[in-house]
This record gives C-alpha cells, sequence and structure tokens, in this order.
C-alpha cells in the first residue's frame, strides 16, 4: 500500500489496534460474544474518567486563573511551562505575549492529561505500551508549533518576507511528496567516500551480500591481532566513519589496530531470497575468516553494533559450538539479544502483522528501506520529523547541512526472508536467549557457549535498544564481561569521540539480575568509553608488530579503493 512519506503498514495498524485497546478498556467496545458493550469495564471506566476530568478541569480553572493575573502584572505560580530541552516554544512570544503563553499552556496541560488518561486505563503491559506510543506521536502532532496560524516565528518570517516563506514552503511540500519521504538533511552536502567515510583502505574481499574493507594502518607498529566491525545491515557502516573528527575507525587506527570493516550491501530485487543463515555464515563467519587469514594472526578480536552485533553473537555461538577458537574477544555496541522488553519497536510487531509480512515477503521479497526509516523517525518524532516539519514546509528553510542526519537518511532495504525471521524470531518470540530452541547454519544456537572476555556497551537514552535490554545479554555469555553505560543515545551514545572528552559513562564491578540495581552501584566516569574500551582491548590484541605496507594478502588480494561501491549504492 503507498501513503506519503513511505508510512508502512505496521504504522496504520499501530494506530487502528492502539484505538481499539482504547475502545475496550473504556467499555465502549462489544463483548467477544457481540452481545453488547461489557457494562462492568464502562462503570470503571467512567469513574476514572470523572476523577481525571475533575482534576483537569481544576488545572484549567489554575492556569486561567494564573494568566489573568500575569496580564494584571500580579506575581502568580500556577503557570505550565516544557519539560526541560523542549526548544519548541523557545520565541520570546510564548513567554510575553499572553494569547501566545495561554495557548501554549493549554497545549501543555491537555497533553499532560491526554498522558494521564493513558495510564489510567486497566490493560496489559504490552497494549498500554501500544497506546502510549500513538498517544505520543499524536500530541507532539497537535502542538501549535506546528500550525502556520499559532506559530508566531512562522507569521513573523512570513511578514518579512512578504508571503515568499510560505511559497517556498509549498515548493518544498510538493517535492517531498512526489519523491515519499520527509527530507531531514540536505543530500547533496554529502558524498560517501570524499566528504564521509573516507578513512584509507581498499576492498580485500567481496561476495553478493557484503564488501569486506581493510583499512590502512596509521602507526609503524600494529597489533598482531586485527579487529573486525560487523555494523547493523539496516544502516551503512560510515557511521563509525563520519568525518575524520569523529571517527571510530580512524580512533582505532590510531591506537595500532588493524581495523576490517564489513560493508553490507544495500540489497535490490535480486537480493530478496537471502535470509538470517546467509547474514551469519556468508557475512559474519566469512568476514571473521577472511580477516585472521589477511592479517595472519592467530585470532581476531570482533565489535558487532546493534543488529549487527545480534548477527555476530549468532556467528560467535555456532563457532564456539563447532569448536572454533578463532575470536580472541567480542564487544557489542547497544545491541540486544534478550528481546523481552524492546523498547517502542515492539509497538510494530505482533503476530497478526508478522504474518502478514510472511505471506507477502517472507519467502522473497525486498522490505524497503524508506519505510524502516519512517519507523525510526517516528521513535524520535519530536526531533526528527516536526522540527523538519516547521522549518521545511512552514518557513520555507533549506535543509540543514548535517553529517548525520545525511547518514539517517541514507536508508538500506532488506530482503524480506531475513527481515520477517528476524521479527519473528528475535522480537516476537525472544527465541534467541533460550539454548538451542534455535537452529542456525545447522547448528543449535547456544549464546552460553561464547565464553570470550566480552565488552558491553549500552546507551542511557537509546530509543532502540533499550539499555535494561543490552544488560541482560551479561546472563548470557559465560564469558568475563565488562558492562558499560554510556550517556545519550542509540547514535550519539556510541559516536562519542575520545579527542573531545564530552558526556560519560558508569561503570561497576558489580553482578546482578537487576539492572536498576546495577545501576545504584556504579560509577560515574566523565569523558568518552572510547579511551575505556582501548585499554580493556589491549590484553587480547597482542604484542605489537611492524604494520604491513600493502592491503590485503596474495589470497585476497586488494580491489578498489575504501569505502568501496556496495555503501555508495542508494536504496530503491
Amino acid at each position: 500500500m503507498n501513503r506519503p512519506f513511505n508510512m508502512p503498514d505496521e504504522f496504520v495498524e499501530g494506530f487502528m489496534k492502539a484505538g481499539e485497546s482504547l475502545w475496550r478498556s473504556l467499555g465502549w467496545a462489544p463483548k467477544a460474544d457481540g452481545d453488547g458493550a461489557d457494562l462492568g469495564a464502562a462503570l470503571n471506566a467512567s469513574g476514572r474518567l470523572a476523577e481525571l476530568q475533575a482534576g483537569h478541569l481544576m488545572r484549567l480553572y489554575q492556569l486561567t486563573e494564573h494568566v489573568m493575573k500575569s496580564a494584571a502584572g500580579v506575581q502568580s505560580d500556577g503557570g505550565i511551562e516544557p519539560a526541560r530541552g523542549d526548544r519548541r516554544f523557545n520565541a520570546t512570544e510564548w513567554r510575553d505575549n499572553a494569547a501566545y503563553s495561554l495557548l501554549k499552556q493549554c497545549y501543555l496541560l491537555n497533553s499532560r492529561y491526554c498522558v494521564d488518561f493513558v495510564e489510567a486505563l486497566e490493560l496489559d503491559e504490552k497494549e498500554k505500551h501500544r497506546l502510549r506510543f500513538f498517544t505520543r506521536q499524536l500530541v507532539e502532532a497537535m502542538s501549535p508549533t506546528n500550525f502556520i496560524a499559532s506559530n508566531p516565528d512562522v507569521i513573523k518570517l512570513a511578514t518579512d518576507s512578504e508571503g515568499q516563506s510560505l511559497k517556498a514552503g509549498l515548493d518544498n511540500l510538493m517535492a517531498d511528496l512526489g519523491r515519499g519521504s520527509l527530507t531531514i538533511t540536505d543530500e547533496q552536502a554529502f558524498e560517501v567516500g570524499k566528504d564521509v567515510a573516507t578513512s584509507k583502505g581498499a576492498v580485500v574481499f567481496e561476495n553478493e551480500l557484503f564488501q569486506l574493507i581493510q583499512y590502512a594502518p596509521a602507526t609503524e607498529q600494529v597489533t598482531a591481532r586485527p579487529l573486525l566491525i560487523v555494523p547493523p545491515c539496516i544502516n551503512k557502516f560510515y557511521i563509525l566513519d563520519l568525518q575524520p573528527a569523529n571517527s571510530f575507525v580512524r580512533f582505532a587506527v590510531e591506537h595500532g589496530l588493524t581495523v576490517f570493516m564489513v560493508s553490507w550491501r544495500n540489497p535490490d530485487a535480486s537480493c530478496g531470497h537471502f535470509g538470517w543463515d546467509d547474514y551469519v555464515e556468508h557475512g559474519a563467519m566469512r568476514a571473521i575468516e577472511i580477516a585472521r587469514s589477511i592479517a595472519g594472526a592467530d585470532k581476531i578480536n570482533v565489535v558487532g553494533w546493534c543488529v549487527g552485533g545480534t548477527i555476530l553473537s549468532s556467528a560467535l555461538a555456532i563457532l564456539r559450538t563447532r569448536g572454533d577458537e578463532q575470536v580472541a574477544s567480542v564487544t557489542l555496541l547497544t545491541t540486544m539479544l534478550d528481546f523481552r522488553e524492546p523498547g517502542d519497536l515492539g509497538v510494530f510487531v505482533d503476530e497478526e502483522g508478522t504474518r502478514q509480512r510472511e505471506l507477502t515477503i517472507g519467502n522473497g521479497g525486498i522490505y524497503r528501506g524508506s519505510e524502516l526509516g519512517f519507523v525510526f523517525q517516528t521513535l524520535r518524532s519530536k526531533e526528527l520529523i516536526w522540527p523538519n516539519v516547521i522549518d521545511n514546509y512552514l518557513k520555507g528553510k533549506p535543509p540543514e547541512r548535517f553529517d548525520l542526519l545525511f547518514w539517517n537518511a541514507d536508508v538500506t532495504n532488506l530482503p524480506g526472508p531475513m527481515y520477517c525471521w528476524y521479527i519473528r524470531n528475535m522480537y516476537l518470540e525472544n527465541n534467541l536467549r533460550e539454548p538451542n530452541r534455535l537452529t542456525m547454519c545447522g547448528t543449535p544456537v547456544d549464546l552460553g557457549r561464547v565464553d570470550l572476555p566480552a565488552y558491553v556497551l549500552a546507551t542511557m537514552e537509546d530509543h532502540i535498544v533499550p539499555w535494561r535490554s543490552a544488560y541482560r545479554t551479561t546472563g548470557l555469555f559465560s564469558g568475563e564481561t565488562r558492562f558499560v553505560l554510556g550517556a545519550s543515545g542509540h547514535i550519539a551514545g556510541v559516536i562519542n569521540p575520545a579527542s573531545k572528552n564530552k558526556r560519560s559513562y558508569w561503570l561497576s564491578d558489580q553482578r546482578c539480575d537487576d539492572p536498576a540495581a546495577w545501576l545504584a552501584g556504579a560509577n560515574e566516569k566523565p569523558g568518552s568509553w572510547w579511551n575505556d574500551w582501548i585499554a580493556w582491548l589491549q590484553p587480547w590484541a597482542e604484542d605489537r608488530v611492524p604494520a604491513r605496507t600493502q592491503l590485503g594478502s596474495n589470497q585476497y588480494p586488494s580491489g578498489e579503493s575504501a569505502p568501496g561501491r556496495y555503501v555508495k549504492t542508494k536504496a530503491n
């Protein structure tokens, strides 16, 4: 089904299911036997609703009284202010103009009422989580800053420009409707391989799934054991190599590591048959074998990020079961292996929707990256959707030039069979955490067989991999694990350059089942987790050896220059 801005079926269906949950909770939906409504539920709901409404009306009265006193110059403490960090109402009119101030505070008060209303409903946690999420979408969509007539900045700009800003905004809107997606950055401002993904290196292997990049050394001596990075296949790898100042790749090579990077292919129709096992065996496992061979090392160290970490962990469990010991240590960056609390992404996953996807693309086809990109934008709609709507369509501004948003907009497709298997077995049924429940590449998978030293990073404000879910990896692997909790979110918490020494991270030697108990006993350290990680890795990287001047090997000769052509392919 084609919808504006690549809105996927899961999003529309999620709204409908949230509405059904609301009607059922209020007793307005028919009973299961179709014989009228649930009177008991309706009476209970009526009581809760009356109590909430009474409190809301009292707060509205107090707000009106506050505005009247403020207009008369009388000091009053009854006002409502946005949450810290909410920049929607930064214009002075929202504070100094009585009409705008009342509009802002009414919106904030009504938003609070909607949130309280949902929390008061008697629903199971999964249904309530879905209703919370879609209520938040509606609340954020209805902000007065999103409309021409109620945004003072928009009105002022339109007046000063004699309407030209509105005309430019309409042009921007029509262009985005034509392309089918919301523009979040200037997509012509960067070129992959020229402005981003600029670290020197070469492609030393490729198959239908990925290219393997080896980066040129930056030191005269390097560690004997190389580092292989397996990024997520739902995004492109160059988030780890945006620009020199914030490149994780550059940081690693400058600390004497020989770095290999998996660059996943952006699937087209010809790749519609690839499944999860292909990504594990012909992706991660093949890359491990080749990186070790080229380096001539006894073992290698590996890093996986997000779903790349899930693929990598699956591969390691298989290798350890087969008696393969060519990996010395594993680092997981914001990775979920236990999916019991999947965060907001879980609102899009249920049996009905998963079965529908299996019927349409489960045996062959492509899940479009533009649809997945829309889903990720809704997880942070206040930052990624509505500010762009205001700037692009209401103010008529050109999109900003920002490397991180350029990467975010550079979406990737997924093979249908791989996507459907992943959604069912991870998000829906949470099978990976159960020993030997899944068989991959002909081998039963038990994460407990991963007895390697492990560095597990989560981030405090992660909206994709909740840190408490990432913490549970410490109870799945059987080796010594160092769990680190970084500040910020899924991307900014990982890409936190050591040179800038910003933010902080939390550490603790204690191990307990409860993530909250771990955090209560953890110590906060200033700066980037990168420095902690590189120090942790040194014992597993072995002694230094002279750096090779030639990339690749006789068996795997170097080919095209990094970043290779796979990463430059745009999603259709």
